[in-house]
Formats: structure tokens, sequence, C-alpha cells
């Protein structure tokens, strides 16, 4: 039996009830009609050091991350999957930048949804609130957690501990770096049975203070994407997140653009490591 954790009522209350709902077995891939198509499991967070927001995905799909997260500097985060509906991202990127509140926001996205119950969706407003849907028809198991900061979610997965594992292991390693810290919460949750399919792909995104992304890392076909994806976020460290911080900015929107001075701080920050 599955442990279904779709949160019931207000989409802003925290409550989670936990009922049991038979669901097919480890391994099986659901046959067409239901639920071959939907997405899988991810996190939204803000890095309560930094003010960063971050979403992490993983699933046995094609290219999830041109689909579900969408982060919006200073605005919020959204995730939509399940049969994925890419107006959630969209508009509720919009809705939020309107400063219409996080459940609010699901309950305008969902309301003149005829496909809301194949849905989920989970999203963080501009004042850190959180808030979620889980489609009644979304393919077992399906569910969803708010935490203290961040926000878990998936469905077609192997089972309830895929989300609780991932949310334990995302509040366990508080000390990692942001990006490290939503891989590794995701590699507890693959660990603890993760897409009941399988693996295909897997996308981090994060935004700073800029208006656009700190980091995007895309893995679109790959026989282990969390794995690849740690590979990634790991050579974004010996270039890029160096680079990044002489790109043009609010705060000096020329940037820097004297190589010598650019190369001079990559040298020095590799020598370092």
């Amino acid at each position: 039996m599955a442990r279904d954790a779709r949160r019931m009522g207000d989409a802003s209350t925290h409550a989670v009830f936990v009922f049991d709902i038979p669901h097919p077995p480890f391994g099986h891939l659901p046959p067409p009609g239901e639920g071959r198509y939907g997405m899988t499991w991810s996190i939204v967070a803000r890095d309560p050091s930094s003010g960063a927001l971050g979403i992490v995905v993983a699933t046995k799909f094609f290219a999830v991350g041109a689909r579900v997260p969408h982060i919006a500097t200073g605005v919020g985060a959204v995730a939509t999957q399940a049969m994925v509906n890419p107006f959630y991202g969209t508009r509720g990127i919009r809705l939020l930048g309107e400063g219409v509140p996080a459940a609010e926001v699901i309950t305008l996205l969902t309301k003149d949804d005829d496909g809301r119950d194949s849905r989920q969706v989970h999203l963080m407003d501009s004042a850190g609130r959180f808030a979620a849907h889980t489609g009644a028809s979304c393919v077992d198991w399906c569910g969803h957690l708010i935490r203290d900061g961040f926000s878990v979610a998936g469905n077609m997965l192997a089972g309830a501990a895929v989300i609780e594992d991932t949310a334990r292991a995302y509040e366990a390693n508080a000390a990692l770096p942001f990006a490290q810290r939503l891989i590794a919460a995701m590699k507890a949750g693959e660990a603890a049975g993760g897409d009941k399919r399988g693996k295909q792909s897997a996308a981090l995104l994060i935004h700073g203070t800029q208006d656009y992304s700190d980091l995007d890392l895309r893995v679109d076909d790959h026989t282990d994407p969390l794995a690849e994806l740690t590979r990634l976020e790991a050579v974004s460290r010996e270039h890029w997140t160096i680079f990044r911080q002489f790109m043009p900015s609010r705060e000096k929107p020329s940037g820097v653009f004297d190589r010598a001075v650019i190369n001079s701080a990559v040298a020095k920050a590799q020598s370092e490591r």
C-alpha cells in the first residue's frame, strides 16, 4: 500500500493528511493514458543565507528543465509538473509579480483549468510563503510537503519516502552551498526509489540578486541524470561561478570586461581550490 500525502483543503495550509491507497509495483511503466507523460519530483526553496531562489527537478522524461522550473528574481518560483501545464509557470510568475499571495496563485491557476486534477504545482511568493496543489488524478504515488523555507512535490514515485527523504536530506545539509544542498536532497529521494519509471533528465535553476540566473544546468537525456547534474555543478565552480561575478549587474550595468582582471581572478580561485 502507498502512503499518500496529498494535502487537503486550503493551499496555504501546512498540514499533510496521509492515507493508504494501492499503487502498481515499483518499476511498473503505466500504459498510454495512465500518466506515461507526467513529470516527477522537485524542490522549490529559498536559501536562508543569500536569499537566492532555487528549483531542482528529476524525472524519467526528456528535457525536464525546459518546462518545469520557473523563477523570477525578487518575485518567486514555480514548479509545474505531472501533466505539465507550462502556463502555470508563466502565468504563475506574472501573478506573483503582481503581489498575489502564493495560496491565491494556486487557486487562480487551477480554477479555470479543466485538467487541474491531472496537474501538480508548488510555488513560493516574494514573502517566502509556499503553496501547492496535487490533483486527484495525478498518478500514484503522488503528494507534496511544505516545510520552513522549501517545498517538495512529486508524482509517479516509488512511494512517500521519496519526498520525505528528499525533505529530510535538505534539512540535514544546511551547511552545504545552496546548489549542492539541493542536489544532495534529490539524491536522497532517488535512493528512496525516485521516479518508479526510472531516470532520464534533471535540472537545477538558481536565481540570486540579478534579473538573470546564477546557475541554469540541464541534463536532458542521461542514464544517471542526477550524477551528471552533480558533475556539471562541480564544473561550474571551476570557471563559471567566478566569471559570473564580473558580468553586468544592477549595481554595475557594464560589468567588468577587462579579460586580464577576469583571468587573474579565475586563476587565483583555481589555485585556492
